[in-house]
């Protein structure tokens, strides 16, 4: 059964990890305790009032504006593209706002996020992520468009493990989606198999609300056996997240502990260090996000996957409100998570018809 409080829970928690994070990406962890004190940045530092989010998030909201978008298309004519073609278009759509102004003049689009400035806004885009999609390819886990294993592709995942998680699709199609949204710009085996992982994750916490979150963690390991089982960097990937699993259930400094799982820069990394900070603090989402930014490495892309899956776990009930209270974005970042709560009704020989929702994911004229 569906509950909207985790679909908020994700979004949310995602983007306030990623808000937390952002002022301290490119910092030491030296530096960010001597600027900030001897336990970190633990609230949002601001800007004109607000929490600002990075790329991640923005990445996020294109995510869920394409599965949305696609199975609007399926509902209203029957037929449709894979979603993963879906996303790339939105994820164009995305590159716009990162490399034009606002208002957009004469471009052909298929998200109404590009309706309002405040998305076009640039956040620190990843490099991997503008080139990929400039070149006008769109790479496949068979094809792949380059060999990077950044975690541009796992950071902006999460909305398909939620999206499918009451749908009818097998498990095993949920997440190779994941790892093919991933694939459109990061190629390397690394750069896509979390990101099959953290879907996994997020969908195994929605089916199955009373487990306990180790066991989501667990059964992802499980999923790239037969998933890839012929991928060459499987194995080490699974001892990346095995020994995060370790390093979660012992007494350690978390500066300590992250340290030995990497900075966050690359994909399975990001993932460790994700899974580390939400199993060890399972039930404290603001000690979580703050252990996951307070290292020297990828603080926005740390903090954004650790607030995706704890947020999730949690919902957003149980995410404190100094989080959720100066959050850039909160009402769109809400509006989305509820539209893939309540998914598209309008359908091909029904009269029935939801004029917001044709505006949004059909005529994308929707404005913010």
């Amino acid at each position: 059964m569906k509950d909207i409080d985790k679909f908020r829970g994700c979004l949310i928690g995602g983007a306030a990890g990623d808000a937390l994070g952002y002022p301290v990406e490119f910092l030491s962890a030296a530096n960010i305790f001597a600027k900030y004190g001897p336990k970190g940045i633990t609230e949002y530092e601001k800007s004109g009032g607000k929490a600002l989010i990075s790329d991640d998030t923005q990445m996020t909201l294109f995510t869920a504006n394409g599965l949305l978008f696609g199975k609007t298309r399926y509902m209203t004519r029957g037929i449709g593209a894979p979603y993963e073609m879906y996303i790339a278009r939105c994820y164009h759509d995305w590159y716009l706002t990162q490399t034009k102004s606002y208002p957009l003049e004469a471009e052909a689009t298929c998200s109404w996020l590009v309706n309002g400035p405040e998305l076009f806004s640039r956040r620190a885009p990843g490099t991997t992520c503008l080139s990929a999609i400039e070149s006008g390819c769109e790479g496949t886990i068979e094809k792949p468009i380059n060999q990077s294993k950044g975690c541009g592709g796992i950071i902006r995942v999460a909305p398909i493990g939620l999206y499918f998680s009451a749908s009818d699709y097998e498990q095993r199609e949920i997440d190779l989606l994941g790892a093919r949204v991933a694939a459109l710009t990061h190629g390397h085996e690394l750069g896509y198999m979390p990101a099959a992982m953290l879907v996994h994750i997020i969908s195994f916490i929605c089916k199955y609300p009373d487990k306990k979150l180790r066991g989501a963690v667990v059964d992802s390991l499980a999923m790239l056996d037969d998933l890839f089982p012929g991928a060459i960097h499987k194995n080490y990937l699974k001892k990346l997240i095995k020994k995060a699993v370790t390093l979660a259930g012992e007494k350690m400094d978390d500066v300590e502990a992250i340290g030995q799982l990497g900075e966050g820069w690359v994909g399975e990394e990001t993932l460790a260090i994700a899974i580390y900070c939400a199993l060890k603090y399972n039930d404290d989402f603001d000690r979580a996000l703050i252990a996951a930014v307070n290292h020297s490495g990828d603080s926005d892309s740390t903090g954004a996957v650790t607030g995706n899956i704890l947020g999730t776990y949690l919902g957003l009930s149980n995410i404190p409100h100094k989080y959720q209270i100066y959050l850039e974005l909160w009402d769109l970042l809400l509006a989305i998570a509820d539209d893939m709560y309540n998914d598209c009704q309008i359908r091909e020989y029904d009269s029935f018809s939801d004029e917001t929702w044709e505006h949004k994911y059909i005529y994308h004229d929707y404005k913010i």
